[in-house]
């Protein structure tokens, strides 16, 4: 089992006991992503779940050269996860393993836009950690300065220590993992 896979089935098990009519479901809405954050002794997962627009200001595949330009910046910066999420150095946490998904943004996807007209982006970041339960907060003043066009982020936290929910926005970018 890929670690994408492994992070998805244990970020499940919490999130489904989240889960309220609010957040069941897809929802899309511009300038808000859904992320849910997964700690284990020995990583912490974070997944991000966020309307294109919010990233790129369009829902479709590049158009010009220009745009392809702006949506492999985009993935380059997502990549880079460690410099976007800030997790408490207590976790002791390396370079997280990074995977996106977006299919409108894959080499070929010209004119395979999205049949309702709204992309989505997935971007999955698992950093390993020597002491992951260790970790008592996860920052994400780097995604916001990233992403201009995101506003709020919904999040579900599953923990050794418990289950949550929280909201971030612009100015209040950190999240604490224990309540």
């Amino acid at each position: 089992m890929g670690f994408r896979s492994t992070a998805l089935a244990w970020l499940g098990v919490g999130a489904a006991a989240l889960a309220t009519p609010a957040w069941a479901g897809k929802a899309h809405e511009h300038g808000v992503a859904q992320l849910d954050i997964g700690v284990e002794p020995s990583r912490v997962s974070l997944i991000l779940d966020t309307p294109l627009d919010n990233v790129l200001g369009y829902e479709r595949a590049p158009r010009s050269d220009a745009e392809r330009a702006a949506a492999d910046a985009l993935l380059a910066k997502l990549r880079a996860g460690d410099t976007l999420i800030r997790i408490d150095g207590q976790a002791a946490c390396g370079a997280p393993k990074v995977e996106i998904k977006a299919p409108v943004l894959e080499p070929g996807a010209a004119g395979k836009d999205a049949k309702d007209g709204h992309a989505d982006l997935e971007a999955v970041w698992d950093f390993p950690c020597k002491s992951g339960a260790k970790a008592g907060f996860v920052d994400l003043g780097g995604l916001f300065d990233a992403l201009p066009r995101l506003k709020r982020v919904n999040i579900q936290i599953a923990t050794p220590r418990g289950q949550m929910k929280a909201v971030l926005t612009r100015g209040n970018t950190r999240i604490r993992l224990a309540r």
